[in-house]
């Protein structure tokens, strides 16, 4: 038996024997248990927080734009003249 093969074979023995522990049932059900955590959270994906991440910057630049216009008009000269 070749090293590739006695590794390989060794391989498969110690997952067979985790396979059939506790521990792999311990791991399913802790898995289970953090995915059902999880579902109950409102959480996202990437690309729908991009989307808002986006929208928030377009409107806090209107904002500020249009805080610079009023601002421009508050202190600019009024005019007397009511037909203005």
């Amino acid at each position: 038996m070749d090293r590739n093969a006695f590794l390989d074979d060794l391989q498969q023995k110690i997952s067979a024997v985790i396979a059939n522990t506790p521990a792999a049932d311990i791991e399913r059900n802790v898995k289970a248990l953090v995915a059902q955590g999880l579902a109950r959270f409102e959480l996202v994906t990437r690309e729908e927080f991009e989307v808002q991440r986006e929208l928030v910057a377009r409107l806090r630049a209107q904002a500020e734009a249009l805080e610079a216009r009023l601002a421009a008009l508050e202190t600019s000269p009024r005019s007397t003249d009511p037909a203005a």
